[in-house]
């Protein structure tokens, strides 16, 4: 087991390696606008999981994850000679949920303002069902006096 940190560190360089390597290096025609989000170490440093984005259809997310794999080999070789470490990770390329997850809570959200709208539509002019103050409030002396005893909680009810 390693320390967290440096694994953290070198996830870090490893994304920016990467990165360089994609907007550089890397020329396939498959390739499209990839973007690397995140990368990832397991604590003994042997496996590194990069995520990334690509900005365009489903076949071209698709084109680009071949890109990604078959340029495997040369970027793990990169990653090796810059980070300097004795066992190079091995890369795996999965692409990030975040957009799609982000896309669908705002898509939800627009759907429950519109839902809120239509409620505060329909209410604007309602009144109340019932009384005004539905709930019973404690009489005050002064209330049970001018009854005279005859007070209508207490109907049929007897003191024993």
């Amino acid at each position: 087991m390693t320390d967290p940190a440096r694994a953290r560190k070198l996830a870090d360089r490893i994304q920016q390696i990467v990165a360089e390597m994609l907007e550089r290096r890397i020329k396939d025609p498959r390739l499209g606008f990839v973007t690397v989000t995140d990368a990832r170490l397991t604590n003994d440093l042997r496996d590194a999981t990069v995520f990334y984005t690509v900005y365009g259809s489903d076949a071209e997310r698709a084109d680009s994850a071949a890109a990604l794999d078959s340029a495997k080999g040369v970027i793990r070789s990169e990653v090796g000679k810059r980070t300097g470490v004795r066992h190079t990770p091995s890369l795996t390329f999965v692409p990030d949920a975040l957009p799609d997850n982000a896309r669908q809570i705002n898509d939800l959200l627009a759907k429950a303002r519109a839902a809120d709208e239509q409620v505060a539509k329909v209410a604007e002019g309602a009144l109340p069902a019932g009384e005004p103050n539905p709930y019973r409030e404690a009489r005050s002396e002064e209330d049970v006096d001018e009854t005279d005893g005859d007070d209508a909680d207490n109907a049929g009810y007897s003191g024993s």
